[in-house]
């Protein structure tokens, strides 16, 4: 494929997962049809099915970007947070719980679920493992790099439970998210410095 097709074809997607999210967003994940995404994104509906094929390949992009998204930010409260771990954690985790509840998209999940639709919810529980795993990875290569003296298992389950954790307090929080970043972070040092 050529740069420019490349391009294009980039420029499509991001045209239909705009337009998926905008649908969701507003009419849960039950009710988003192929028919409504065409229109939406201004193309055929015959052009949605070539891009993704299936309303679940729509699904899994659509929250792999979340995804992505959501790791660009916790990253960058990580960078601005690097002379101190506790506080890095503290950063990521707010910002990460801050953002979930401001997500048009995530609310939409997670509400229909409550009311006992689980559509896209079930989606992401069937790729759970996937990811999870490009969560660690993402963390993991970041935090490597940003504090080598914490040895690979600490810092392997340290971010395992840092995810973990995050992920059930977005899906049901109980504090604000300042108390519960700080309580994570306090679990996260103990996991990645036991011997302080």
């Amino acid at each position: 494929m050529t740069p420019y097709r490349e391009t294009v074809r980039s420029l499509l997607r991001d045209r239909l997962l705009d337009a998926a999210y905008e649908l969701v967003a507003a009419g849960g994940w039950g009710r988003m049809r192929m028919t409504h995404l065409a229109s939406r994104a201004g193309v055929s509906r015959q052009t949605v099915y070539t891009e993704f094929g299936t309303k679940d390949a729509i699904g899994e992009a659509l929250v792999m970007r979340e995804v992505e998204q959501f790791l660009v930010g916790i990253l960058e409260q990580l960078d601005a947070h690097r002379g101190d771990l506790a506080t890095a954690i503290v950063a990521a985790v707010c910002f990460t719980l801050r953002e979930a509840a401001d997500n048009h998209l995530l609310k939409s999940v997670l509400t229909s679920a409550r009311g006992g639709n689980e559509g896209l919810l079930a989606l992401v529980a069937v790729r759970s493992d996937h990811l999870m795993r490009t969560a660690q990875e993402a963390l993991d290569g970041h935090v490597s790099e940003a504090w080598p003296e914490i040895d690979p298992l600490s810092r392997s389950l340290a971010i395992e439970t840092v995810v973990r954790v995050t992920i059930s307090h977005i899906v049901q929080p109980v504090a604000p998210a300042e108390e519960t970043a700080g309580r994570v972070a306090e679990i996260a040092m103990r996991v990645a410095r036991p011997e302080a």
